[in-house]
């Protein structure tokens, strides 16, 4: 009875101390049977996967409307479409991983692909959900690695859950149901662990079974895409702070704050180097900052007035992107100078891709844009037949 006692005082004090009993970790579903029937993923295998040569001369293009397609660049012709089952799904808002020549496709309806990158047949199709109780897949890019798919879903009641799909017929392998809603950031990989963020939660799975590690809590919601530098994990939260945590507890090493009304760094953000490059937004600022990875000290920072930066990416220790306005920029990774600065007549509302020329490719509400870096010229390469009022975001991929 003593024993009981003392057990129950220490608990006591624990809470009494910390403000709070300890998260208890909810077990992972490996089967649908454990899942209501709106969050099932069903499948169907049409040809074994299988690894396949990568067609060099193509592009993949994500359209705005929902559709993706391999465009040939010599021959200026499409070689191959695929589309979401459900014909009213018109919007693309995700993005496609290529492995082994294998291309994944996510549809906002739920819908996953596996895709032959060369001649666009389908090896498998799942999907999240089902037709009535509709998953929706937004704002993701599929983790491809050992074998598994990893992604994370929105269901219709506002909760969203993490789901690893067998990427040999897009059977599920593990989900996991995340404690709060509107859950739209891809997830990071990272020493056979999938850091997933969810509102104010960091979450660390074991990769292979889906087991939890961890889960960290903080003050604000966590927007940003996670990302690592090869040791740590960076995150940032949907205010003004950039955290640096270990991979292994997600022990906060250091926080870094951005200037004061500046925000939403979401997925402009990436490691190079021991050093993060990361976009924030603000009222009448936005800047692109340079931190060293280890201590959270500014390397650098770009300002850019009255105009919200949208997109960057690395090219050849260089880094791209846009503007809000139309403004497309390079800049030196190594201090932050401006390289190169134009303002577009074309708005982008994709990626950037570089071929190996000095050109770049982004796709506008028009079609395929080809960028001349020294002539300057913006020529329309691929027009598209149709055009409509609410694009929302296209993606590029050249094959290689």
């Amino acid at each position: 009875m003593k024993t009981k006692l003392i057990t129950l005082l220490f608990v006591f004090a624990v809470i009494n101390t910390f403000g709070q009993a300890p998260a208890v970790l909810k077990p992972t579903n490996t089967n649908n049977k454990a899942l209501p029937p709106s969050e099932m993923v069903t499948n169907k295998a049409i040809s074994a996967l299988k690894k396949v040569p990568l067609d060099e001369a193509s592009i993949l293009i994500y359209d705005y409307d929902g559709a993706l397609f391999s465009y040939d660049l010599e021959s200026e012709q499409i070689g191959w479409t695929v589309k979401a089952t459900d014909s009213h799904t018109e919007m693309c808002a995700n993005k496609v991983t290529i492995s082994n020549g294998v291309v994944y496709v996510p549809f906002i309806n739920g819908e996953i692909y596996a895709v032959d990158n060369q001649s666009g047949d389908v090896f498998w199709k799942s999907r999240l959900g089902t037709i009535k109780d509709q998953i929706v897949l937004k704002d993701q890019v599929p983790v491809v690695s050992n074998g598994k798919l990893y992604i994370t879903a929105q269901n219709q009641d506002g909760s969203s859950n993490l789901y690893a799909l067998d990427t040999k017929d897009g059977s599920l392998a593990w989900t996991y149901k995340l404690d709060t809603p509107n859950n739209d950031i891809p997830v990071l990989l990272f020493n056979n662990k999938v850091f997933a963020p969810s509102a104010s939660n960091l979450y660390s799975f074991d990769a292979n079974t889906g087991k939890v590690l961890n889960q960290k809590n903080f003050e604000e919601g966590m927007h940003s895409k996670p990302v690592t530098d090869g040791e740590n994990v960076f995150i940032a939260n949907e205010k003004n702070v950039l955290f640096a945590l270990t991979p292994d507890k997600l022990d906060v090493l250091w926080q870094f704050k951005l200037d004061e009304n500046q925000y939403n760094i979401k997925e402009r953000i990436f490691s190079k180097d021991k050093k993060l490059y990361f976009a924030a937004q603000g009222e009448t600022v936005s800047s692109i900052y340079a931190v060293d990875s280890k201590t959270g000290t500014q390397i650098w920072k770009r300002n850019f007035n009255d105009d919200n930066v949208e997109y960057i990416t690395e090219d050849s220790d260089n880094i791209w992107g846009y503007t809000k306005k139309g403004k497309l920029f390079q800049l030196d990774i190594a201090n932050g100078e401006i390289a190169f600065e134009i303002k577009l007549t074309t708005q982008p509302i994709s990626n950037i891709e570089f071929p190996v020329d000095d050109t770049i490719f982004y796709y506008c509400d028009a079609g395929l844009i080809k960028f001349d870096l020294n002539t300057k010229d913006e020529d329309l390469y691929y027009m598209r037949t149709s055009l409509k009022d609410n694009v929302y975001s296209a993606y590029l991929k050249i094959i290689r």
